[in-house]
């Protein structure tokens, strides 16, 4: 089941892949859409390749990506697409940064693939076929307390414009966790938490194209997400906690925390 959707979704994601190292080190034109905001040059060229390769092979599903907006087919099926996750990383030369591509149906994510090109790294899992790291099965960790893991979290564009909530449940984690990185690709810090690397990660404001295909790479790793207030989660929700499942209840448990205050 879905051996072709997976087969286009490997094609479309090397290819924008490929875009991206070429491109990785050169002079960008880069557009601000917010004020930490942006868009380059190569988040549009891979969108490019990549809804070109799905849009051939799929030419009735509907297709959501970051930059071009949602084509609608009246289908229940949609592709969720970010061509490059990080991209102020891609801006600075930061090499860390990936392709996402998920595809779902009846509101429901039923494969995703993540690509790091840099690390040449292929995250996927498809519904009820488990988690994949360039082919070797996945696993989240065994990790059992929040004072022993390392988390990730991510800040939102507004930011700047509401810091203390943000920073504000940045230290209670800090304070409790044995280490935190803030990395800047939303789907790559849900692989990691599916391969382990990570034991949890927490952000808000996110948009069904950052988490389309970490969330079913997670779930099919063994791992739980939430919203921040521990409601069944979807792509559709600004907030994410995803952790390895054993550290997840004391995880909501601190950002109620914050709620609370």
């Amino acid at each position: 089941m879905f051996d072709k959707e997976l087969a286009v979704a490997r094609e479309a994601a090397k290819a924008a892949g490929e875009i991206l190292s070429r491109m990785l080190g050169n002079a960008h034109h880069i557009v601000k859409k917010g004020e930490i905001d942006l868009v380059t040059e190569a988040d549009l060229a891979a969108e490019k390749i990549i809804l070109e390769i799905v849009g051939h092979n799929f030419p009735e599903d509907n297709i959501l990506s970051e930059e071009a907006g949602k084509r609608d087919e009246s289908s229940n099926r949609t592709w969720l697409i970010d061509p490059l996750d990080g991209t102020t990383n891609f801006a600075h030369r930061f090499p860390f940064f990936a392709v996402s591509i998920a595809l779902e149906i009846e509101n429901e994510v039923v494969l995703g693939i993540v690509y790091n090109p840099y690390m040449n790294e292929f995250f996927e899992a498809a519904k009820g076929k488990g988690a994949y790291l360039n082919d070797e099965p996945l696993g989240v960790s065994a990790t059992f307390s929040l004072q022993e893991s390392l988390l990730a979290t991510g800040f939102p564009y507004d930011v700047h414009e509401r810091p203390e909530k943000v920073i504000g449940l940045l230290e209670k984690m800090t304070v409790r966790a044995q280490g935190i990185r803030r990395l800047g690709s939303a789907a790559l810090d849900l692989c990691y938490v599916a391969a382990g690397r990570l034991d949890g990660f927490w952000e808000e404001s996110l948009n069904p194209w950052d988490t389309g295909a970490g969330d079913i790479v997670v779930r099919e790793a063994g791992g739980r997400l939430t919203t921040f207030l521990g409601g069944l989660y979807d792509p559709y929700l600004k907030s994410v906690v995803a952790s390895n499942g054993l550290i997840h209840d004391e995880m909501i448990r601190v950002i109620g925390l914050m709620i609370v205050d």
